[in-house]
């Protein structure tokens, strides 16, 4: 019973550790896609910025699928 509830623990903090950064990467491109399509020139800075700040808000899924796999192979 233990080590099925240090296994929930570890697919809920993948789970709700990439649910943020998945919602984050969608707002940036939205937000770039619309930034791009009312000022096209500008295309090449807003593309540089935001791939720079989608790497960021992948950077903390990251951390949390590390931090599930850590305690999944402690259980």
């Amino acid at each position: 019973m233990e080590d099925a509830l240090k296994l929930l623990g570890a697919g809920l903090a993948a789970g709700l550790g990439l649910l943020g950064p998945g919602i984050g990467i969608g707002m940036i491109g939205s937000s770039a896609l619309q930034s791009i399509g009312r000022n096209p020139e500008s295309a090449p800075q807003v593309l540089t910025n935001m791939i720079l700040a989608i790497a960021f808000a992948e950077a903390l899924g990251i951390y949390a699928l590390i931090v599930s796999i850590i305690l999944a192979m402690v259980a």
